[in-house]
């Protein structure tokens, strides 16, 4: 079933997206205890905020304001990250848990793409480019496993 998004929809996805990446980045950025790990997430933060940024600037170009993350989806994020952690903080457990949340984003920016049948050019090349992030954070944290 393919279920059409108007432009606000599709960069409230997109902006929900990063910034999802951002805050579960927050909740083990203190818990990662390899250097090479650390640095590599840490950029992938700073390459989340950047996108999430484009999109609170398309925001204001619309005169619009962005849907935040519901609370639970953070507090689920937070419970889960924290779960994980306790039974074991090492580098490849991080690892495994940043490319679910990876793989999960890729799905689903996807199946968005796929559905959004509008021609605005700026948010189709901002979810590509959500995309690529995605797909290349994955290949990069795939040599910690």
């Amino acid at each position: 079933m393919v279920i059409k998004m108007d432009n606000i929809e599709f960069l409230n996805y997109i902006y929900q997206n990063a910034h999802m990446g951002v805050i579960g980045i927050e909740h083990i950025e203190n818990d990662i205890v390899d250097d090479d790990l650390r640095n590599i997430i840490l950029k992938q933060k700073q390459e989340y905020n950047a996108i999430v940024k484009e999109t609170l600037e398309i925001f204001k170009k619309y005169h619009k304001e962005e849907k935040d993350i519901s609370i639970m989806a953070k507090i689920g994020s937070y419970m889960s990250a924290k779960f994980n952690l306790l039974k074991d903080n090492n580098t490849n457990v991080i690892a495994k848990m940043m490319i679910e949340g990876s793989n999960k984003g890729i799905i689903e920016i996807t199946e968005k793409l796929n559905n959004y049948h509008g021609d605005n050019k700026e948010l189709c090349n901002l979810a590509k480019k959500l995309l690529r992030t995605e797909e290349y954070n994955l290949e990069e944290l795939k040599k910690f496993l």
